[in-house]
Order: structure tokens, then sequence, then C-alpha cells
């Protein structure tokens, strides 16, 4: 770069830096993030006019910078030292997605991995994919026939799953190959990562190639979320080992773990994945409303599945209706009751959230309280409107009503939650429950990340083994976004 042309980026940087509406503290965090060497006292020279910095670093300076004006999208943009590939889908980033629409049309869920790698050549770079078990404990590599094809890495204490726990791309430029680690999304649902290996660690920090990876991981995502349907090498991959029966039934009734709209954002987990017996949940997202269900159905055995998965038709069936909180209610308790008879039945909460005002109704059938938490603290129980459970007759149910803030999360958890206990006798309890999030809230980890560390959390209190079914769903509301014209 020229002088001439270094002094113009240094200017777009000081007035990009301007609308980003970061502190000098705030930017160096940023920078040193994304693989920036220089200290804090550089860059404040550098964004004041007051010392230089290499091509590479003040790249990665404007990255930082671009990133956090791709959150509040300002008008100005720092500018890069160099030419940077195109932003909107077209030459070969375009030909790389097309090729693997074309190549998935026909194709069983076992070829998955070679159009993976056709789609790379496409762009000029080597791409591996790494799918997280549903333990969420490693990210296992692409293998056609499920016996290992490299070495799993663990979610935890990794690049690649930092990148997954923090959904963002993460640059590594150590080795003899730089690549990125890209998280694979569909939607919002985690499904694990990409490694993107490319040839000059300058391309690491180039925002176009990184723009281009975002597109094949929401593509390719959804691609692995439709061929898990019609074929056996996702889960063969996933599973790190088999579901028991129960936990097939129940599983095939979940929706995506997790979900979001505009200012609405679900997720839930039950756990032992592979075993759970009477644990589930379920929602519906609309423009309008959400709609949410957590269920605990009584038994350990195949019959609670058979309840739980019973109690979840009946609800859909209900909901797509257009039965209200109560109906939904009463067709679950009557179809409990006429498919499986007297001792038959399921604890549950049903809630209903209104996406514009945020306004939340609610039915608690034997359920443990669902919780507020608001500012990083719990903030409120929702005990009222409690009834017998579904399947034990609809007499006393009522629909209480609160109203969230913004920023509000919901929690609905089973009882295999707040009553885990450990070889002492102790139970993780309410206490227990609410200084965890208290935690994860102070920590900025968002719904999915929060879920996978609970699971973790009630693990490691039971000595590693769960004692009991557990089930949580985690809801976060937000005013709604003014859309600018």
């Amino acid at each position: 770069m020229t002088d001439h042309r270094a002094e113009q980026q240094q200017h777009s940087i000081a007035a990009a830096l301007g609308h980003a509406e970061l502190s000098t503290d705030e930017l160096w965090i940023r920078y040193f993030a994304l693989g920036g060497d220089a200290g804090i006292i550089d860059i404040d020279a550098y964004v004041h006019g007051l010392g230089g910095l290499p091509p590479l670093q003040r790249d990665i300076l404007a990255h930082a910078i671009n990133e956090r004006l791709d959150e509040l999208t300002p008008p100005g943009r720092a500018g890069y030292s160099r030419p940077t590939r195109e932003i909107r889908p077209s030459g070969r980033s375009l030909t790389a997605l097309v090729e693997l629409l074309e190549g998935a049309e026909l194709a069983p869920p076992d070829r998955l991995r070679v159009l993976v790698e056709a789609a790379g050549r496409a762009l000029g770079v080597r791409l591996s994919m790494y799918l997280v078990d549903y333990e969420e404990r490693h990210l296992r590599p692409w293998s056609v026939d499920g016996t290992p094809d490299g070495t799993p890495l663990d979610v935890d204490g990794t690049r690649a799953g930092q990148a997954f726990r923090e959904v963002r791309i993460l640059p590594t430029a150590t080795g003899d190959h730089p690549h990125l680690w890209v998280p694979l999304l569909d939607g919002v649902e985690r499904l694990g990562v990409l490694e993107v290996q490319v040839e000059d660690v300058t391309d690491l920090h180039d925002p176009g190639l990184r723009a281009q990876c975002r597109w094949l991981s929401m593509l390719l995502g959804h691609l692995v979320t439709l061929l898990t349907r019609y074929g056996d090498a996702v889960d063969l991959v996933r599973l790190p080992e088999p579901r028991t029966v129960t936990g097939e039934l129940i599983r095939s009734m979940l929706p995506p773990l997790t979900a979001g709209v505009d200012n609405f954002v679900v997720t839930g987990v039950v756990e032992p994945r592979h075993g759970v017996s009477g644990d589930a949940f379920d929602y519906a997202l609309s423009e309008t409303t959400a709609t949410l269900i957590v269920l605990d159905a009584a038994g350990n055995d195949l019959r609670s599945g058979l309840i739980a998965a019973t109690a979840l038709a009946a609800h859909r069936h209900a909901r797509r209706a257009g039965r209200d909180l109560l109906g939904q209610a009463r067709t679950i308790d009557e179809t409990i009751a006429g498919q499986f008879g007297p001792g038959a039945s399921a604890t549950a909460v049903l809630a209903e959230v209104d996406l514009a005002s945020g306004r939340l109704r609610y039915l608690n059938a034997g359920h443990p309280a669902p919780l507020i938490l608001r500012d990083g603290r719990v903030v409120k129980a929702l005990d009222a409107g409690s009834a017998p459970p579904l399947g034990t007759g609809i007499a006393g149910h009522t629909v209480a009503e609160e109203v969230l803030q913004a920023d509000d999360w919901l929690i609905l958890s089973t009882d295999g939650v707040t009553a885990a206990r450990n070889d002492r006798g102790e139970s993780f309890g309410d206490t227990g429950l609410a200084d965890f999030l208290r935690h994860e809230a102070d920590a900025g980890n968002p719904p999915p990340e929060t879920a996978r560390r609970l699971v973790q959390a009630l693990l490691a209190h039971q000595g590693g083994v769960l004692r009991d079914d557990a089930g949580v769903v985690l809801a976060r509301w937000t005013t709604p976004r003014t859309i600018l014209p």
C-alpha cells in the first residue's frame, strides 16, 4: 500500500469508528478476538492519527469496526488495504452455492461430504464439516457411515468449539494451513462448524470470504436438517451412543432445538438425550405469537414416552385448530384420559406470548412454576393458575397473565432440573437454578449456550449421571425493532 493509500485507510477507519460507538478498550477487545496482535496503546495511537500499523493489522482493525457497524447498520464503513471479494453472491461464490444445491437435489445424506468438498473447490478453499453430537460435547468430523473420520474436537476448550459456542467466525493462523472456523447453522440452531482452509493468512480477514462462508453455512445447515429426515448418515455421526426406543420416540416428536423470529428466540433440551422417557416440549412461532409447552409424563418407561408423545400430538392438533390455551389443555387432558385410562397423566405448562406487546398468558397443570429472568436476576416465579396434571380432569384450570419487559427471559423446566440430587442428597433446587441463570446472564451467553451449560451443571451436580429426566425451555423476548424505510 502506498503512503497515500495508508493515509486514506487511516482516515476511513477513524471516521467509521465514530459511527461504531466503541471505546478504545472495546475496539481493542474486538480486534484482539479476531487475531490482532498490536497493543491497546498502538491501536489508540493509530485511530487518533498518531501512529501507524502494518497492512494486515489495519485490515483486522477495519474488520472489527465493520462487524460492529453491521450490528448497528449505520452509514459509513472502514476501507481495507487491498481489493476484497464480492459481498453479493456472484461469480465463484454463486457457483459454489448452485453446485451445492444442484448436487443435493437427488443425493442421499451419505453424499453430503462430497458435495461440501466440491463447493469448497468452487470457492477456492478446502472445506471440512464437523457436526456437534447430540450431547453437545464434541464436534465430530463428517463420515458417511458413522465411523470415526478424524479426531473429534471438544466443544469446550478448542478454537472450533469457541466458534460454535459464540456463533461467530474465528481464524486460526497457526500450523501449515491457516483456516477459519465457521458456525454451521440452520436458522439460529447450531449444528456444528465448517473448517475453511485458505492458502494465504491474509485471506483469514477477507470480509468477502467470510460473507461467502456465511452463505454456505446457512445453505448447508438447511441441507443437513433436511437430509436427516430421510437417512441415517447424519444421526450416525451425531449419536455418541444409540438411543433407546423411548428416546427415539421423543426425539422424533421434538421441534428444532432452537428457533427464532424477529424479536423472540426459544431453545429447549431434554436429557438424557439418548434415553429420555417422559419429558418433552414444543413451540410454534408466527408473526404475532409464540406458543410454548413443556411437559412431564408420569412414569419412567415406554408408556410414559407414549403419554408424552400423545400429549404433544394433542397439543398440536388443538393449536392448529385455533383453540386457546384452555382449549389446548382440555384436548390434551381428554386425549390422555381416553387413550390411557386412570393413572395416566402429565404435568405441563402451556404459554402464549404476544410478540408485539410482551403479554404472557400461561396455564400450569401441576408443573414447576415458570420463572422470569430480568437483568440477570430471577425476579418472579409465575405461580398463578396452578391446577392438577392433565389426564386427571380439567376442572380448576385457569389462565394467568403477566407482561414481559424488554430482554426478559422466560424459563420453563421440569422437576428433573430443580429436584436433581447429588450423592449427599442435596437438590439442585430453585436457588441453584437461579444462581446458575444469574451467572450465565452475567457472562452474556445466549439461550442455546445457556441450555447446554445447564445440562452440564446438572450432570456435574449428580456426578455425571442423571437420576431423572430433565427438560428446560428458555425463551427471550425483546421489543420489536422499528424497520426504517
